[in-house]
């Protein structure tokens, strides 16, 4: 069954500035090449001196990211930082990836989130999201692990150039990145669903839901384009150990959720991904952060990327702020800035550093380097504001006002202001990406 765009109206949509123009203008339009970074382009930002600056200071971060092996957790690992102690699913994924990129290279941590993940599989064979010293927490159903372990595996395998100890744990780690095809795949579609919006990481995002009539019911975008990869980097694993068969198997399937996302999930009137509710059949036409996640993923048609990128992402009307870019468009009748963190954090509106990285990795892919560079521009002043701030960072900021948000010291039972580093470090990433440096996580077919 096809979603066809004539039974979808156009959102509101003022007019868009360009995107994708290769030129940035006025005091941006300089290239800063003192400092090549590598590969074929000097890096324009070498010399700047806020990206210099924030690049100091994460450098003074990094540790607090990284805990010694401690009680269950048995392996040293990656945590958020400040008064967290946990290793949790994409957090952990991400920093391990952050680590591995560094010189000289640490690979290390990728091997050790997947021996930590592997160890807190729960009786019924489900994984939690969240592993502590005392043991996985199990809680809330939506708590399980989002779909990264392939990933993590197949790369910290290529950097560490050891596959020993995934072709001795092959069958287990198969067993868990393919484990929602009997419990969230929605056959009629070819495409799969969150159970609910928490089970995301996006934890209140609307554009999925937590009420009851969302549950298991709404096909997104950001999972099938975090699936889409776990089966790319399972089949580049099983190629790698001699699994001819498998593979293929997996590319296969890849391919056909790759076909059934841009058949189902594209609007052609609106030029958008949208998740889609199941009982409906209808798009969910909310501009959130997870549309874009197949951008990330190398799953768009270069002109339908270019057209979404140009009438969302890089326009004030719905995600683009001076701060970075929103979670969701300031055009949505849900749109708030509110520091709520308990049920949920905040994806409503606020700017979350791990989204920006989603989108700037997204407007690499499509040549908007110069968008690229301005986003690492003013992500480099929103840090530095924070950290003359309060010493530290935050999990995410006001969209309008830049003004850190969670955890604020309330939030805190040790009374900490800030201390979220994490994947907030991927911004050293960005800053070296523009530079040439190749994208560790990129995996295409």
């Amino acid at each position: 069954m096809r979603t066809l765009s004539t039974q979808h109206p156009d959102p509101i949509v003022t007019d868009a500035p360009t995107v994708c123009t290769k030129t940035l203008q006025g005091a941006e339009a300089h290239a800063l090449v003192d400092l090549p970074a590598g590969g074929h382009h000097a890096n324009p930002l070498a010399g700047d001196p806020e990206c210099e600056e924030v690049l100091v200071q994460l450098e003074r971060l990094r540790a607090t990211s990284v805990k010694p092996a401690n009680g269950y957790i048995r392996y040293p690992y990656c945590i958020p930082g400040g008064f967290y102690h946990q290793q949790w699913d994409w957090d952990g994924f991400f920093i391990a990836c952050h680590l591995a990129g560094r010189v000289p290279a640490q690979p290390q941590y990728l091997k050790y989130w997947v021996f930590n993940v592997l160890a807190s599989v729960l009786p019924d064979g489900d994984v939690a999201a969240c592993i502590a010293p005392e043991g996985p927490r199990i809680g809330h159903p939506s708590l399980r692990l989002k779909p990264f372990l392939a990933q993590g595996a197949e790369l910290g395998a290529r950097l560490l150039d050891d596959y020993s100890w995934i072709e001795e744990r092959y069958d287990e780690i198969v067993s868990i990145a393919t484990r929602r095809e009997t419990t969230h795949f929605i056959k009629r579609y070819g495409l799969y669903v969150w159970e609910d919006a928490m089970q995301s990481g996006a934890d209140n995002n609307p554009a999925v839901g937590n009420g009851p009539e969302s549950v298991r019911k709404v096909i997104a975008c950001d999972i099938n384009a975090f699936i889409y990869r776990e089966y790319l980097a399972l089949a580049r694993m099983a190629a790698k150990l001699g699994k001819p068969a498998d593979a293929s198997l997996f590319a296969a399937k890849a391919e056909a959720l790759l076909r059934a996302l841009n058949w189902h999930l594209w609007d052609a009137e609106s030029e958008s991904y949208w998740n889609l509710h199941i009982d409906s059949c209808e798009w969910i036409r909310r501009v959130s952060y997870s549309n874009f996640v197949p951008l990330w993923a190398a799953m768009a048609p270069p002109n339908r990327a270019t057209a979404m990128l140009r009438r969302y992402l890089w326009n004030e009307e719905h995600m683009l702020t001076p701060h970075g870019l929103r979670s969701l468009s300031r055009q949505d009748p849900e749109y708030n800035n509110t520091n709520v963190i308990t049920p949920y954090s905040n994806w409503q509106g606020p700017v979350w550093p791990i989204a920006n990285y989603f989108y700037f990795v997204a407007l690499m892919n499509h040549e908007c380097r110069d968008e690229a560079i301005d986003l690492v521009r003013r992500l480099s002043r929103l840090y530095l504001r924070d950290i003359a701030f309060c010493g530290s960072l935050h999990e995410n900021y006001d969209a309008e006002t830049g003004l850190a948000m969670a955890p604020s010291a309330q939030q805190s039972k040790q009374g900490l202001e800030g201390g979220f580093i994490g994947w907030n470090l991927l911004l050293q990433d960005m800053i070296e990406m523009v530079g040439g440096r190749p994208n560790l996580l990129e995996l295409r077919a």
